[in-house]
């Protein structure tokens, strides 16, 4: 309910509200590591970690997807760690990066791992829910938590990303993790198709979605093949993109699932668009899908793990 209809009803006790964004700080490996928190009042509550992109931090992906909606709505904790220098240390070796990235020797996996623990202990999550998403560099982090710490992770979801040699080279996780990956098929910086995008910013080499895809489906025990597949409506004419589902054949809690961006670039879908020069954006990163929320989908797919 709103603090409007909770008003109306004259009890805060029978409609209790949604605490504010906190900030907040842990100190890992001797580094005050920033976060912020968005917590519901029932808890112990399902946890949902998302990673920002590179260039960006945590308030930034708050704000350009609609985590804090599917936090309200389903009564969701959501964390939006920051990554140092805007970046995450996910297992990519530097040549396999656009720019830059945190200080040499900054380990996110520790950090992440201490921050998930910590809203574990704390009872504020439960442990046997907690899920991890993010965004382009967020996305790479995403994989190298389920290489590296799958133990704490029920489901995982990366947007506008693909795996490189590096990363698959270095991944080993110790059981399987439902993943989804969402990507555009017009991405000028993560070529869709694999090998180098057309942007001048974009990625030096990574795999195709299709081999990114096939890879958790070999983890995770699935048949190398596509499961059922299906396009969603299409509801915004101006935009042009098309949303299509493709499913995996996977055992239990192995599931694998595409969304396949039909025409979208390097931008998360959403219903309404958060740019604030839009005409640029489309210029430089490529088409918005305007058919789906991502933030709403990827709460879809954990809500089933």
């Amino acid at each position: 309910m709103t603090l409007l209809r909770c008003l109306i009803v004259f009890s805060s006790l029978a409609c209790p509200l949604f605490a504010a964004a906190s900030a907040d700080t842990i100190k890992v490996g001797g580094i005050d590591r920033s976060f912020t928190t968005l917590l519901p009042p029932q808890r112990p509550a399902p946890l949902v970690v998302v990673l920002h992109g590179g260039l960006q931090q945590g308030r930034d992906v708050a704000r350009s997807t609609n985590w804090d909606r599917v936090a309200e709505e389903q009564r969701v904790a959501v964390v939006y760690p920051d990554g140092i220098n805007r970046a995450w240390g996910d297992l990519r070796p530097a040549g396999e990066r656009i720019r830059g990235g945190p200080p040499a020797g900054t380990d996110d996996v520790s950090f992440l791992s201490a921050l998930i623990e910590k809203m574990t202990l704390s009872g504020i999550a439960e442990a046997h829910r907690v899920y991890l998403t993010g965004v382009s560099n967020g996305g790479a982090m995403v994989f190298t938590m389920v290489c590296k710490r799958a133990d704490l992770i029920a489901a995982a979801a990366a947007v506008i990303i693909n795996l490189t040699d590096g990363l698959a080279g270095s991944c080993h996780p110790d059981r399987p993790v439902p993943m989804l990956i969402m990507n555009g098929t017009a991405d000028p910086l993560v070529a869709y198709d694999g090998g180098r995008g057309t942007s001048r910013f974009a990625l030096p080499k990574v795999w195709s979605t299709a081999a990114t895809v096939d890879f958790w489906r070999k983890l995770n025990g699935c048949q190398l093949r596509d499961g059922a597949t299906t396009t969603l409506p299409h509801r915004e004419e101006t935009h042009g993109s098309t949303v299509t589902i493709i499913a995996s054949l996977c055992p239990p809690r192995g599931d694998v699932t595409l969304y396949r961006i039909n025409g979208g670039g390097h931008r998360v879908p959403s219903l309404t668009s958060a740019a604030r020069f839009p005409l640029l954006s489309d210029r430089l990163f490529g088409s918005q899908n305007h058919d789906i929320d991502a933030a709403a989908e990827i709460w879809r797919f954990f809500k089933e793990h």
